[in-house]
């Protein structure tokens, strides 16, 4: 069986912020990716832009911050900082969760989260308050379930349902960056609905 071709997105580093007044200027739409430090964000990005796009956000100085990158002519992809280190400080988790906030309830041109989460584990305190805030303000979410390369058809379903049983949302999708499996249904999703 042949691999399926990666689609391949110019993709462009616009640049880092953290401060609103810090953003960059665009009209085009944007839409944010969001999820732990070890849920597979940073693979699930490359793997939809078909490049080491996410390699950016993880070089000393930008992990913390706010990275903006074009997304082809289509829109502007915006990769958050990952959060769930337990040797983060109280302040630096108050820190975090402001810039996030800040960025969800005041960017004009966010028309989208999407939620990462690593299908072998259970909703996070700071998955449940992102998912609360969306809804609170509005913004429609999709949860990108990782790593279901890792799990047999049985645990697979069994973690499915489980991770559905809190969603707040119906838009679940697997993904595997490592088999090249269901981000391009989750991507033609973002475009159908959210870009269009």
């Amino acid at each position: 069986m042949p691999v399926k071709q990666k689609k391949k997105h110019k993709v462009t580093y616009i640049k880092s912020a953290f401060l609103p007044a810090d953003y960059p200027v665009h009209k085009k739409k944007e839409v944010a990716f969001v999820g732990r430090s070890n849920a597979g964000k940073s693979s699930l990005i490359n793997a939809i832009s078909g490049s080491d796009v996410a390699k950016v956000s993880n070089t000393p100085g930008k992990t913390r911050l706010i990275n903006f990158f074009n997304f082809g002519e289509s829109y502007v992809l915006v990769d958050m900082p990952g959060y769930g280190f337990a040797s983060r400080s109280g302040d630096e988790i108050r820190e975090w969760t402001r810039a996030i906030e800040t960025y969800i309830d005041e960017r004009d041109e966010l028309v989208g989260l999407v939620l990462v989460m690593d299908v072998r584990r259970d909703w996070e305190d700071e998955e449940k308050m992102l998912m609360r805030f969306a809804n609170k303000v509005g913004l429609p979410v999709v949860v990108a379930m990782t790593k279901i390369d890792r799990l047999n058809q049985k645990e697979l379903k069994e973690r499915l349902a489980a991770i559905k049983a809190h969603a707040h949302t119906d838009k679940l999708f697997p993904v595997s960056s490592t088999k090249e499996q269901g981000y391009d249904v989750m991507e033609d999703y973002i475009y159908k609905e959210w870009i269009k």
